[in-house]
């Protein structure tokens, strides 16, 4: 093995995720996470009256969570090379050779801008976990490998596929309940959230981890999990 796959093959170890699949995070210890993108609000526009009904409802929200839940605020810097690509392809198929000159015009204006400013973008997610129960930790501890959820990571015979493929359908029920209630709550005060899929999660983590990336993200598995 040389000093790259080395490298990579540590950096892997690190992050905790086993698999993305079903619009879920799954884990290297077997817990599972659901991610809801939201919008956000004009606070400082509203009147008195509705600011502090905003924070009230907000505030009872928290307060009626049981659960831990993560708010993430992602800010990047706005990329425009598409953008770019499309107005070039724009300005070639204009037989108009007036809005072909406008078109560059416009395109040389947002390639200085750029240069000259951070055109930042920000984002807010909701990243909510769901876990085995310490009851249901402890029953599969006490029946053994056939009933522990682990197993969801490793190998099985073909008598147990059904009960872990089960299990992992519960802890989803379960994960996809605490986030139906957190988007009724957030609704309650104005705000519209959104269930990421299979390739916004693994785009958001994978910018996570490799900030920097420009090609296309891909997540690796250290062991296959089994389709439900």
């Amino acid at each position: 093995m040389n000093g790259s796959s080395k490298q990579k093959s540590s950096v892997l170890k690190k992050i905790p995720i086993a698999d993305i699949k079903d619009n879920v995070v799954i884990m290297k210890d077997t817990s599972l996470r659901g991610v809801l993108m939201t919008n956000s609000l004009n606070f400082s526009l509203k009147s008195t009256e509705e600011q502090d009904a905003i924070t009230y409802r907000y505030q009872d929200f928290l307060n009626s969570l049981d659960f831990p839940l993560q708010i993430l605020i992602v800010t990047r810097k706005f990329d425009v090379s598409d953008y770019l690509v499309m107005l070039e392809k724009k300005r070639n198929e204009q037989d108009n050779e007036l809005l072909k000159i406008q078109v560059s015009e416009y395109i040389d204006f947002i390639k200085g801008l750029t240069q000259l400013v951070n055109i930042m973008s920000t984002y807010f997610y909701l990243v909510v976990p769901f876990s085995p129960s310490e009851e249901a930790k402890k029953k599969a501890e006490g029946k053994g490998i056939s009933g522990n959820i682990t197993g969801l990571f490793s190998g099985f015979g073909k008598k147990d596929a059904q009960q872990k493929i089960q299990s992992y359908d519960e802890l989803r029920t379960g994960l996809w309940q605490r986030m139906e209630y957190i988007s009724s709550g957030l609704s309650a005060i104005g705000l519209k959230t959104v269930t990421l899929n299979n390739e916004e999660l693994l785009e958001l983590y994978y910018r996570m981890y490799n900030p920097d990336a420009k090609e296309k993200p891909k997540i690796e598995t250290e062991q296959p999990i089994p389709n439900s």
